[in-house]
């Protein structure tokens, strides 16, 4: 479940567990990975102050494989987004990586009612390691 701000009307109780496209943004160094980079959106999202965006920033650096060049944070001395998250960085460290996203109600049709963050469970990456591991005959 999300935590993060609601729109006048909505709380907690109308929200529906995280879904969409979220998540795969994340996955190209773009939402909760370059929050350094728009220190503005960690208010909007209520996941703290404008001065923790950095920290969000540092901490997905931590479980991705490489800075994407293109795109660039002025606040970081321009370092690349960090950008590709590593399945094998994320069991290792314990680092479940941040996931910007909209709130979606939880009954269908009534679309946005908040914003926030979210973790990716770790589960699914100790999941996707193990299958990985068998792929390529290390299980």
């Amino acid at each position: 479940m999300p935590s993060g701000i609601y729109f006048p009307g909505f709380s907690e109780c109308d929200a529906n567990p995280d879904m969409g496209d979220s998540a795969i943004v994340e996955t190209i160094g773009l939402g909760a990975f370059a929050m350094a980079a728009a220190p503005a959106v960690v208010c909007y999202l209520g996941a703290g102050r404008a001065s923790q965006a950095l920290a969000f920033t540092r901490a997905m650096a931590e479980v991705t494989v490489a800075a994407n060049p293109a795109w660039t944070i002025p606040a970081m001395d321009f370092a690349g987004v960090p950008t590709g998250i590593d399945i094998r960085l994320v069991v290792e460290s314990g680092i479940a990586p941040t996931i910007n996203t909209g709130i979606a109600h939880r009954e269908p049709g009534i679309g946005q009612v908040g914003a926030g963050i979210v973790k990716a469970p770790i589960k699914c990456f100790e999941q996707a390691l193990v299958a990985f591991a068998e792929t390529v005959g290390l299980a």
